[in-house]
């Protein structure tokens, strides 16, 4: 609320930009436990009023009581599924924009450093400096190498993104073309290259993970693993968790159903707490296998299904130790 105030902002700038996309944000992280704390509080109201016991009694088994959660748990995955492949990062994209302009600092434009990347399958280049508010870079160089040789070679002073032609402007540019005996050197004043990079892609964005809709994401991913950059797992990452997350939220519902179904002495106090210490155990997990996967060597799509493949192992448990 400080934030509001200092910005100066009205009721329905906050409303219409802001909570329209922080509403969204939060529910499909938290999507899953709210599923799983929901099944659990209201199958343990009726395993408290022991209509499980009555319902195994007249001859159904678990696996038909489980039916409906199955069905309902297989919906909630694909809604929460097309929200994160669509819908969800055009309402981070708002938020985001609403934080940018009036709650955060503007940021720097100066990327605080040099940038190297790989363009294609022989090419790599690099800029000393480059400013992301007028898309300028100093000391562009473009090398391409073939079996182990550099066969061509460009320098050019400075490099900056012409908005109408939507190409790269290079001036004091100095071009070598490698021969197996010589060399030819030329030297343009001016001239208009086209990369498959633009300034969006060289403007650092803590938020551009989650802002890009699915095939979006599955572009970049591609790109990112041509240039060699060091953010691709995080991007693999969170391509990786729009597909587990959904997963969890029918293993999760499963888990609930299967473990409030029976009636024990605390009620649903007592199932509640189980669950809660569940969802602590499947968020610490969650943590633990990105971190292991953004920062150290184990594959992201790994990681992305630990949770999952371990939360799957406790159905499974829970399922033959319950009354069927």
């Amino acid at each position: 609320m400080d934030d509001f105030a200092q910005a100066n902002v009205g009721w329905d700038l906050i409303m219409g930009q802001y909570y329209a996309g922080f509403v969204p944000f939060i529910l499909s992280m938290l999507f899953p436990l709210f599923v799983f704390l929901s099944v659990i509080f209201f199958t343990s109201k009726m395993a408290d009023r022991s209509e499980f016991v009555a319902i195994l009694a007249s001859g159904v088994s678990l696996r038909r009581i489980l039916r409906p959660y199955w069905v309902g748990g297989v919906f909630l995955a694909v809604v929460l599924y097309i929200g994160n492949y669509q819908f969800l990062p055009r309402a981070i994209e708002k938020k985001n924009r609403f934080e940018l302009k009036y709650i955060k600092s503007p940021m720097s434009s100066y990327t605080g450093g040099s940038l190297y990347m790989r363009v294609d399958s022989f090419s790599y280049c690099g800029m000393r400096y480059y400013d992301t508010a007028t898309k300028t870079g100093s000391n562009f160089f473009l090398e391409t190498i073939r079996n182990h040789t550099v066969t061509y070679n460009l320098r050019s002073d400075n490099i900056v993104w012409d908005t109408a032609k939507k190409k790269w402007k290079l001036t004091g540019v100095v071009e070598r073309k490698i021969l197996p005996l010589k060399e030819n050197v030329s030297y343009t004043v001016e001239m208009y290259r086209s990369f498959n990079f633009t300034p969006g892609d060289l403007q650092k964005d803590e938020y551009m993970k989650s802002r890009l809709t699915t095939p979006e994401l599955n572009r970049m991913v591609r790109l990112e693993r041509l240039r060699g950059s060091e953010s691709v797992k995080e991007l693999e990452m969170e391509g990786a968790k729009r597909l587990a997350t959904p997963v969890s939220v029918i293993i999760l519902t499963l888990i609930g159903a299967i473990l409030a179904c029976r009636k024990i002495r605390g009620g649903s106090g007592a199932h509640l707490a189980i669950g809660i210490i569940l969802c602590a155990i499947f968020i610490l997990t969650d943590r633990f296998s990105t971190i292991f996967s953004t920062k150290g060597n184990l594959d992201p799509y790994i990681a992305a299904w630990i949770p999952n493949v371990l939360f799957a192992f406790i159905t499974l448990r829970l399922y033959s130790k319950a009354p069927k």
